[in-house]
């Protein structure tokens, strides 16, 4: 089969939707200005893949081409469907690094400093804003981590169907309402089905998700669900206790206020007994 060539530019399409969306990309870098004009109201519909699809705003015909290319590389399947920075002249669809982001945190954190009324100039405060910025991205370095990468192959075939805990480990996390840290502990137990994971990982995954923006309550859940993604057993418990400083700081002010909560699945939540067993060892000394 002879490949088709674009009437407009001359470009020769091979049938490969990726090489041709890589080839048009290429093609358009070099005919549209980076940081155009927006977008005039103007609209059109345009075929693809034998659907008519609207496309909004008068654009030109390299970026409606890469359009229809990326739409097709979705239709096929091809694993960027749900890609958050899929745009049209982007095809690595990764990204900017959260290093890459400190200078624009910097700026935000130095404007702070000056709406507090601060001298963001003054030799105590010269380097805070890059100081808070680095923090912030360690605060919440969660988001940059996923389960596949933390368990690392650390899953293991085990005759062993005796329920496994882990208590008391240590967790830092932010609240997403204030801005501010609450911290405590985290008690983790599973019923295993023939699968356990290296105990060192119960630690990790509570990382993860403890190293983002939270609430308590959801940070309980994800916890358990992914350990129930890592080894598919027959039930887990999380228990979480955690004092937020939202509330010893500012608001009520209750200094010895402690938040517990817990989620209870498979035989955790369907066998009282299992349940009791559970509590019990997470709350001896």
């Amino acid at each position: 089969m002879k490949p088709q060539t674009s009437e407009q530019n001359g470009s020769a399409q091979n049938g490969d939707p990726a090489a041709d969306a890589a080839s048009v990309a290429t093609e358009a870098a070099a005919t549209i200005p980076t940081g155009g004009a927006a977008c005039t109201t103007a609209s059109a519909d345009v075929a693809v893949a034998g659907a008519v699809v609207p496309v909004t705003g008068a654009k030109s015909s390299q970026q409606l081409k890469l359009e229809m290319l990326n739409m097709e590389l979705a239709s096929n399947g091809s694993g960027h469907e749900k890609c958050t920075f899929h745009h049209d002249l982007e095809l690595d669809h990764k990204p900017p690094t959260r290093e890459a982001l400190l200078p624009d945190m910097a700026r935000s954190y130095r404007l702070l400093l000056g709406g507090l009324g601060e001298n963001p100039d003054r030799q105590g405060l010269i380097k805070t804003p890059e100081r808070a910025a680095k923090a912030m991205l360690f605060f919440t370095k969660g988001y940059d981590q996923s389960l596949e990468d933390v368990l690392n192959g650390a899953v293991f075939d085990e005759d062993h169907d005796e329920m496994v805990v882990v208590k008391d480990i240590e967790m830092f996390s932010m609240c997403e309402h204030h801005l501010v840290p609450f911290y405590g502990k985290v008690s983790i137990g599973y019923l295993p089905c023939n699968k356990i994971l290296g105990l060192s990982k119960l630690a990790r995954i509570v990382e993860i998700f403890s190293r983002r923006l939270q609430v308590q309550e959801r940070l309980t859940k994800q916890i358990a669900v992914a350990v129930t993604q890592a080894v598919q057993p027959a039930g887990v418990a999380v228990v979480v206790e955690g004092v937020h400083m939202c509330m010893v700081m500012r608001g009520v002010q209750k200094i010895n206020s402690k938040t517990v909560t817990s989620t209870m699945l498979g035989v955790f939540r369907d066998d009282p007994k299992t349940r009791e067993e559970f509590l019990n060892l997470v709350n001896s000394k």
